[in-house]
């Protein structure tokens, strides 16, 4: 069959999309290099990480609810330009020497922060401009540009250019947002959305609509359990895995940098495979052998004493990473209602990430204890148990019985709609 096409409006939203993340990537590491000029304190530059980190644990819930009372296009514009600013402010202070620790601390909690209600808005964007059947492959997309921006163009430069002039990076990472911004705004006007329900509600009751409504879709909430389950053992591998690879995997500094390209080449291939493999297999049992997959990946990973086949798992790995991010929000895209999709979105999104600093933290206490050897088991096994728990739970329900209007509309509430 031939696959639905995406259109002029995808094309708008991945190359926005695509342009922002190019910025992150240049920014990031420029912060860091940055932060090390000023101070050889770790814990200040820490500091500057945990300040980037935080927002989306605290802010997410309320970044899906404006997602959701607003404009979504015009939102996604406003945060891209306010974010242009704020980097476009920073890129000034550096070039007159004003740039302190404090100030690269706030800018990134701000860029952060307003990241949470573009990414939110952004989620929920994403099926009013593709039809449904195309949303796996328009993810899987999606996560190959990122991956390409942020792997193969932003690190590699990000260096460079801070080589270059200090101001330079963030400077850059100032025109993407603003090109990003110009791309968001033409796109073609979504339909007002019909509220919920009438009048005003509070922010917090409408927040905890999203986080219900995760909970009672009994498929969207093993997904996301299972995400966070995933994310614990990620973190973790991503705090050691310099080390594992400099020390365990006998990888030479100067070729760390191709060590980590193979990963980017997985995310890549899992991001423009991941509409096929959900054509072929179905959404959720795609999501099963990913997993599977990955745990094998992770397990040779842990084995590995080479560069060569540690590199070989570590972008297969990757490439599984990739799916799953893509088709894991291409389901709740699917199966939430448009008036809901921000809130969803957010709630999903903070439930998958909470386990993150935990998973990093119990890593780098486990690696300075044991090193980091028994730590890569130690993620692997824990990424085998999660897979295995996953094998169980996400399993697609048998076809149910037709249903006449009043089971329908009772199936429509959250806590009460069939799995798939």
């Amino acid at each position: 069959m031939t696959a639905p096409p995406l259109g002029r409006d995808y094309r708008l939203l991945w190359s926005a999309a695509v342009s922002s993340r190019l910025g992150d990537a240049l920014r990031t590491p420029a912060l860091a290099l940055l932060a090390a000029t000023l101070t050889r304190d770790p814990r200040v530059i820490a500091a500057v990480t945990v300040a980037g980190q935080l927002p989306p644990l605290l802010f997410g819930l309320l970044g899906g609810v404006y997602a959701d009372r607003w404009d979504r296009r015009r939102t996604m514009a406003v945060v891209d330009g306010l974010r242009a600013a704020v980097i476009g402010a920073l890129a000034l202070a550096v070039a007159l020497d004003r740039a302190g620790v404090a100030a690269l601390v706030t800018v990134a909690f701000l860029l952060a922060a307003l990241g949470t209600l573009f990414d939110a808005a952004s989620f929920a964007m994403l099926p009013s401009v593709v039809p449904p059947a195309a949303l796996p492959r328009a993810n899987g997309r999606l996560q190959a540009g990122s991956a390409v921006a942020g792997g193969f163009l932003g690190a590699p430069a990000a260096g460079v250019l801070f080589a270059l002039a200090a101001p330079l990076p963030f400077a850059v990472d100032a025109l993407t947002f603003l090109c990003a911004a110009l791309l968001t705004l033409a796109l073609r006007p979504v339909p007002p959305r019909p509220r919920a329900s009438p009048g005003r509600r509070s922010v917090w009751r409408e927040g905890v609509e999203g986080v219900r409504w995760v909970r009672g879709d009994a498929m969207l909430w093993r997904l996301t359990v299972a995400t966070a389950g995933s994310n614990l053992a990620i973190s973790g591998l991503m705090a050691v895995l310099v080390l594992y690879a400099l020390d365990v995997l006998r990888v030479p500094p100067a070729g760390y940098g191709l060590f980590a390209a193979g990963a980017v080449l997985g995310g890549l291939a899992g991001g423009l495979g991941a509409g096929r493999l959900a054509a072929r297999l179905g959404t959720v049992p795609a999501l099963r052998v990913v997993l599977a997959g990955q745990a094998v990946a992770l397990t040779g990973l842990a084995l590995a004493r080479h560069p060569v086949p540690g590199g070989l798992a570590l972008a297969v790995f990757a490439a599984g990473t990739t799916v799953w991010n893509g088709l894991w929000v291409s389901y709740g895209q699917r199966h939430v209602p448009p008036a809901l999709l921000g809130r969803v979105g957010a709630a999903q999104r903070m439930v998958g990430l909470l386990t993150a600093p935990v998973g990093a933290a119990l890593a780098g206490m486990a690696g300075a204890a044991y090193g980091v050897g028994p730590v890569a088991a130690a993620v692997a096994g824990v990424f085998v148990l999660v897979t295995l728990a996953a094998w169980r739970t996400l399993r697609p329900a048998a076809p149910a019985p037709a249903a006449g209007p009043t089971s329908v509309a009772t199936a429509a509430r959250p806590g009460r709609r069939p799995s798939r």
